[in-house]
């Protein structure tokens, strides 16, 4: 079966592709951004799907690839 082109979509359409996710790659000790939460540091890695994040209120655990978070 041959692969179809990649769709072209209008700059207006409502049907827009869902946006590429990056993996970032984060270490323990890491400085991070949230979207929501601001300014935290990673405590501890959980594989390579979950993470444990201090933002001063005390740790959250967020789940990853995350797009509202970047490194520092």
């Amino acid at each position: 079966m041959a692969t179809s082109p990649r769709r072209k979509y209008h700059a207006s359409s409502p049907f827009q592709p869902a946006p590429t996710v990056l993996d970032e790659v984060y270490e323990v000790g890491a400085r991070v951004t949230h979207n929501s939460l601001g300014l935290g540091r990673v405590v501890s890695i959980e594989g390579t799907r979950s993470a444990q994040i201090d933002f001063g209120s005390g740790p959250q655990h967020i789940l990853l690839p995350c797009a509202a978070m970047t490194n520092l």
